[in-house]
């Protein structure tokens, strides 16, 4: 089986810090290449990942250039997509499109019409409802949660496969490390991910906290600093940015409640493994969860509010908690030590490694290819 799977221009894959979908790429495709399938990634020049083939139209990932106003940049993800349709035009053995671009993906391949396609939906499906409400017929979609799906418009839900569940290599391993004290929130410091609510609760609780992601590509206090005293920086009125301005950093002394920026490598795992739990007090509903498969993985409890993909990934009260308000959460976070992270670990391997993933997508493939 040939497939190409179309990550976009915007991070290489793997991507060099934080990258939900382009991880989630990098971590499905060696999966299928151990299963005979010849993989053709359309991504950035700068990918790394091994691949059979790699097409790109940028030498390296455009992620930087969404900053910039649409009429600026709406030329970078069409020009990567018009890549893809010159090498789907240009050959006849590529049996199916497994897609990650959003809106343009779908809108350029159902035109195309090309091999068959399967779209997956990796984000908050309240956006583009012109486009949702009228989904191309000849695309199958999948979701990555039940709860995301449960969401979608009609049409989108009558193209849609099901779901299929977030994955991390960790899973496979076995990443250890002496357990701390310190709680840990891992994620793209926002509004949505709720660090605020994670920086109070510890605060109040006298717990120590570690905040660890970038603020809109901003990794040191110094950094933001030159982004918040120039009001005329490109950054200044970024939502992150005043998130983190307006509501976490008033909670951070250096001691108890920290922000590290973003991690990566072995220093990520050894920090994200050493947490006592992992908070998750997110404001949406979350449609995938990475972060909490990853904690999983690691023998490291997670304890989030109630929304969202949540409740399909934490079993409440054996692999993790959940909440239904700020003060419950709190309550849970005390009581963390009640849960065995090997049973944490376990539940991982079973449901979220790679392997689960590939198999399930494989499945969908062929389905695919069928209809």
């Amino acid at each position: 089986m040939k497939v190409l799977v179309n990550a976009g221009p915007w991070l290489s894959v793997p991507p060099p810090g934080y990258g939900g979908i382009e991880n989630v790429v990098a971590t499905l495709v060696p999966a299928l290449r151990a299963r005979g399938v010849h993989v053709v990634l359309a991504s950035a020049g700068s990918s790394t990942l091994d691949v059979d083939e790699l097409i790109s139209v940028f030498d390296e990932g455009q992620f930087t250039e969404l900053q910039k106003p649409y009429n600026q940049v709406m030329g970078i993800a069409h020009a990567h997509q018009a890549r893809v349709a010159a090498e789907l035009r240009a050959r006849d053995d590529i049996d199916l499109v497994h897609d990650h671009l959003e809106v343009v993906g779908p809108a350029v391949l159902s035109a195309l019409g090309g091999p068959p396609v399967l779209h997956t939906l990796h984000w908050d499906l309240r956006k583009h409802p012109a486009f949702y409400g009228a989904f191309p017929p000849s695309i199958a979609v999948n979701g990555v949660s039940e709860s995301q799906l449960a969401r979608a418009p009609e049409a989108l839900r009558a193209a849609s496969l099901g779901a299929v569940y977030l994955a991390t290599p960790l899973a496979e391993g076995d990443v250890r490390a002496e357990r701390g004290e310190h709680l840990v929130v891992m994620g793209r410091i926002c509004q949505l991910k709720g660090q605020h609510v994670a920086a109070r609760l510890c605060q109040k609780l006298g717990l120590p906290l570690v905040l660890a992601g970038p603020v809109s590509g901003r990794n040191t206090q110094a950094e933001l600093d030159v982004v918040a005293q120039n009001p005329y920086h490109p950054l200044h009125s970024h939502p992150d940015v005043r998130y983190h301005l307006d509501q976490v950093s008033r909670y951070l002394d250096g001691e108890l409640v920290r922000w590290v920026g973003a991690v990566g490598g072995p220093d990520r795992d050894h920090l994200y493994a050493s947490a006592r739990a992992a908070l998750f007090p997110i404001q949406w509903d979350e449609p995938g969860g990475t972060a909490v498969v990853e904690a999983l993985a690691l023998g490291v409890p997670p304890v989030g509010l109630r929304r969202g993909c949540l409740p399909e990934i934490i079993d409440h009260g054996r692999t993790g908690f959940l909440a239904d308000s700020e003060e419950e959460l709190a309550e849970w976070v005390l009581r963390v030590d009640e849960l065995d992270p090997e049973e944490c670990r376990r539940e991982a391997h079973r449901r979220f490694s790679p392997s689960v993933m590939a198999d399930r997508y494989l499945e969908l493939y062929e389905r695919v290819m069928r209809t």
